[in-house]
């Protein structure tokens, strides 16, 4: 059995701090292997992690797959934007690395099917192809990734801009694929999450909505009568 038997059917869970917030109090990877854990014993089937540091702390702390990702710069390609990155990612112990499979330039001039060779001739983990549309996720496969999930759509010029998740790109990648899809980007409900699992998604990823205290008490705030802010003197307590 692969390791993507045991995400079928299940929520994932990203457990990341927020990547334009280098001051996220999140952001430590103690943090992130206490909140891994958390959502494993609520659930989760798998997590998402971003760093070696992070999947090292979190694949010490749970038994599910790690899905790791290694997240340099924050424009263009940045999710794991070059073969070096994916194998540090892999050593780190990450079962799958998740790969910017867009057909956008990579900062080392590789293509994507250099990343997939590197990573399956040195390292036994699989490649999850992170795509913004059909295309992309048709050209993943013939390039070797061993599931496709639609985490870029909604990020890339070529993909509808939308608040919620692309749930006709899963369909789409459905009916063309002959290997996993994973829905992912924006999944905030579970009315989402089954959405996505009636348009055929082997699995769901979930973020921000689940594991960044920050982001959904920024959602949050302008609810309340004070949305202003928080006074700096009450800001740690």
């Amino acid at each position: 059995m692969s390791v993507l038997d045991d995400l079928a059917g299940g929520l994932v869970v990203s457990c990341q701090p927020l990547p334009d917030e280098p001051d996220d109090p999140m952001r430590d990877p103690y943090v992130q292997a206490r909140v891994a854990a958390a959502v494993v014993r609520g659930g989760a089937v798998a997590v998402r992690v971003n760093g070696p540091d992070d999947v090292r702390a979190v694949r010490a702390a749970v038994g599910v797959p790690v899905i790791g990702l290694y997240k340099h710069g924050t424009a263009g390609v940045f999710i794991t934007p070059t073969a070096a990155h994916a194998l540090k990612v892999a050593r780190a112990r990450a079962d799958i690395v998740a790969v910017d499979a867009t057909d956008r330039p990579r900062p080392d001039g590789r293509t994507f099917a250099d990343t997939v060779r590197a990573i399956h001739e040195h390292t036994d983990a699989l490649v999850l192809a992170d795509v913004s549309t059909a295309a992309e996720g048709v050209a993943a496969v013939e390039a070797g990734a061993d599931a496709v999930a639609t985490t870029l759509s909604g990020y890339t010029p070529a993909s509808p801009q939308t608040d919620g998740p692309d749930l006709g790109l899963v369909a789409q990648l459905v009916a063309q694929l002959p290997v996993p899809v994973i829905a992912e980007g924006r999944y905030r409900t579970t009315e989402q999450i089954s959405a996505a699992f009636e348009a055929g998604a082997h699995a769901v990823v979930m973020g921000n909505a689940v594991t960044s205290p920050l982001w959904i008490t920024r959602r949050l705030v302008p609810a309340a009568p004070r949305a202003a802010g928080t006074p700096d003197n009450r800001e740690n307590r």
